[in-house]
């Protein structure tokens, strides 16, 4: 009997103690509510570097999904010393108001709204960078060029045209600042804008296309690479 307590409780430190790595190496985040400027309330969760104090990116997800797609992301780019902060759009996920589709540029209120929350932390400081996919990819690239202070910025899935939202020449706008184009083989319209979007503007524009990939955030746990990348890539134009 005894020997079985022992084997038992060695087992359970065992335990304990591969649950504490965990803990110690996640990115400690906290659901946060943020307020735009036409009066709807936003939730986010936010995702603290380690250490504090260095640059952060606020991500923006597709049409009809939620912030949980950049939970990944969110977490290593924590761990990598960049502040994260993924939104729900309005009318996704934990948020309040209407995401009609015939008025999607009310959503680039919530862009800019998450924008200056980072603006309103002691604990960031630095560049600040945008990743947007799909119905997100144009909002980040709408917001990027109406504000000077977006360094970097990752499109996946971008599409020239997105029911009304166009981006071509708000990317030619952004100038000589750095984006990332990423888009599946296998999504044409994704693939053919992201060729078109290469041209516009005077500064970096790294386009990455995947085998087979999908569209927008699917292509996040269809290329198990695709996350690392997307964190070197703000590690490059933001640290």
């Amino acid at each position: 009997m005894e020997r079985r307590v022992s084997w038992r409780h060695v087992a359970l430190l065992a335990l304990g103690a591969c649950a504490a790595n965990v803990t110690d190496g996640a990115a400690a985040s906290h659901r946060v509510s943020l307020r735009t400027d036409d009066g709807v309330t936003l939730a986010a969760t936010w995702y603290e570097p380690s250490p504090r104090g260095g640059p952060a990116v606020v991500l923006v997800h597709m049409l009809h999904r939620s912030r949980r797609d950049w939970d990944g992301v969110a977490s290593r780019l924590a761990a990598e010393g960049i502040g994260a902060l993924a939104i729900d759009l309005r009318g996704h996920g934990e948020s309040q108001g209407s995401a009609a589709v015939d008025d999607l540029s009310r959503m680039a209120l919530d862009v800019r709204a998450a924008r200056r929350f980072l603006g309103s932390r002691s604990d960031t400081h630095g560049p600040v960078g945008l990743a947007g996919a799909s119905l997100g990819a144009s909002l980040a690239a709408l917001e990027a060029s109406t504000d000077s202070t977006i360094a970097s910025v990752v499109l996946l899935s971008p599409s020239l045209e997105y029911r009304g939202l166009r981006i071509e020449a708000a990317l030619r706008k952004y100038g000589g600042r750095p984006a990332l184009l990423v888009a599946g083989d296998d999504d044409a319209y994704a693939a053919r804008s992201v060729r078109e979007l290469q041209k516009a503007g005077d500064g970096t524009r790294e386009m990455l296309l995947l085998s087979r990939a999908g569209h927008g955030t699917t292509m996040l746990s269809r290329d198990p690479e695709l996350t690392r990348r997307l964190v070197d890539w703000f590690r490059r134009t933001l640290l």
